[in-house]
């Protein structure tokens, strides 16, 4: 189980790093800049989980693999950003595959610490969020979990799934995969397809400007 965990922690961490080096380089940040956004979006959502479950340090804290992973996947994507920049929607994709690692190690560990099966699936979830919502305040913007089609529904099924393998005596590995294709596949098709959530305005609701106020107008 112990190894489980970190082997989906550490390929969070670095999918996670990488999406959060894309958006720094894109936002024009310096290189400083681009890993600690890196740093921050591989491992916001494993170091909530750990102090909410009193996993003390956090273990992105307490193991040098994890700054480690995080630095790599910053620096490779700063520095070859120019190839990695030709696909299309690099940052989703990236961004799906950590919140899948995520998502199913949170939970892992959850049940592993002797959490209640729900709160061990909303702690999956969390670490599968948190890294994102970090790395989008940080450059100033909306949190993709709360404007993404489909994003938190998606980890938290994923979750879910190993927090049900548990008590039905599946293994965490068989757990863990499908926990993970099943949120992959969820934001996946989100992602291509538009699924999304109710929200309160639609496109046609939405008030018009004050046409004596410019868009462009500060303050």
């Amino acid at each position: 189980m112990h190894y489980l965990v970190l082997l989906l922690d550490l390929g969070g961490t670095f999918v996670f790093a990488i999406s959060g080096a894309m958006v720094g380089i894109r936002r024009r940040l310096d290189v400083f800049g681009v890993l600690v956004l890196s740093f921050a979006a591989g491992n916001a959502g494993g170091i909530t989980r750990d102090l909410l479950i009193g996993a003390v340090p956090p273990a992105a804290i307490a193991d040098w693999r994890y700054v480690v992973v995080s630095v790599v996947a910053g620096l490779i994507t700063f520095l070859w950003y120019p190839i990695t920049n030709r696909f299309g929607r690099e940052v989703l994709w990236f961004d799906a595959i950590g919140l899948s690692f995520f998502a199913v190690a949170g939970a892992e560990k959850a049940l592993a610490h002797g959490i209640h099966p729900m709160m061990a699936a909303l702690l999956g979830m969390l670490t599968g969020i948190g890294g994102g919502i970090l790395r989008d305040v940080l450059v100033s913007g909306i949190p993709t979990v709360l404007r993404a089609d489909i994003y938190a529904l998606a980890a938290l099924a994923g979750a879910s799934v190993v927090v049900s393998a548990h008590y039905l005596g599946i293994p965490p590995t068989v757990a863990a995969v499908v926990g993970g294709v099943l949120c992959f596949v969820l934001r996946f098709m989100a992602i291509r397809r538009g699924w999304h959530l109710p929200t309160a305005w639609s496109a046609q609701d939405v008030p018009s400007p004050d046409p004596a106020r410019p868009e462009n107008e500060n303050g």
